[in-house]
């Protein structure tokens, strides 16, 4: 991919990631008193104090924290995360002026809101940025104290938000909806970033295993990966057929399996991430 081509891609994912996340604040956690934790949900609590708009507030907050990781984080996830920064601040607060407020149901706004910035957050993840706040935040911490996790850190900052906007709104509830927002979010990237490129590993291991191999590449247009192997048991020569496919492939492989050899002996897993052709691209 060219750089010019690169840019624009980038571009469109963080506008269109941007625009979502600015309809779940806009719409449904501004008027739900609902702080969604991060630079987010500090700004959205500004606002509620002092009127401060909320993109800005996210730009005041993200302002330091870009300062002190200039040099500590890598230069092109840097740029990339101070453009889509101030693309969606500037987005919220133009959007803010126009967008009309969800006065319905507070748990439907956590739940919508949840799901609008989970999407929106995963576009900007997808192409290799964050929206600053407590991202940037937890891995200068973890920099500085290297026995920390970077996911305990973040949950941590997003509990104190999260206490902090109940005294703020007077309001346990808001707390609580806070949680199943941020909740709804993190489940809604993870299906995004991660559930896209799943798949299965299976090993099969049989005497057969170049007919096995033929058949997975002609009818399931599958590659493999032959292993030689000797059982421990029998002493033996045998093989080791290494495979990944689609969820809704893994009948077909082992129904071929069963037909070619009895008695070979399958191995099923699930492998959380697959890069390569025939599925997502090594990025």
């Amino acid at each position: 991919m060219s750089k010019a081509k690169e840019v624009v891609t980038d571009s469109g994912f963080f506008i269109l990631g941007s625009s979502l996340y600015a309809i779940a604040v806009n719409v449904f956690s501004i008027p739900a008193d609902i702080a969604p934790g991060g630079a987010t949900g500090c700004s959205v609590l500004l606002h509620h104090l002092f009127r401060l708009p909320v993109g800005m507030g996210i730009l005041l907050i993200n302002l330091p924290l870009f300062l002190l990781s200039a040099k500590r984080l890598g230069k092109e996830f840097l740029i990339k995360t101070i453009f889509a920064t101030v693309l969606m601040s500037g987005i919220i607060d133009l959007t803010a002026l126009f967008l009309p407020a969800y006065q319905g149901n507070r748990l439907l706004a956590a739940l919508y809101g949840g799901v609008l910035s989970g999407v929106g957050l995963a576009l900007v993840l997808l192409r290799g940025a964050t929206t600053g706040g407590s991202d940037i935040a937890a891995k200068l911490l973890v920099q500085r104290f290297p026995a920390l996790r970077v996911a305990p850190v973040i949950l941590a900052i997003d509990a104190v938000i999260i206490l902090v906007s109940s005294v703020v709104y007077r309001n346990i509830d808001s707390s609580l909806y806070a949680c199943l927002m941020i909740f709804t979010a993190t489940t809604t990237m993870d299906r995004l970033l991660y559930n896209a490129d799943t798949g299965k590993l299976v090993y099969v291991i049989t005497r057969k295993g170049d007919a096995i191999a033929q058949a997975v590449l002609q009818q399931l247009q599958r590659g493999c990966t032959i292993l030689p192997a000797r059982g421990a048991y029998s002493g033996k020569d045998q093989q080791v057929l290494l495979c990944v496919t689609r969820k809704n492939e893994i009948w077909r492989l082992k129904r071929l399996v069963k037909q070619l050899d009895e008695t070979a002996f399958v191995t099923v897993s699930e492998a959380g991430q697959v890069l390569g052709e025939g599925f997502l691209p090594l990025t």
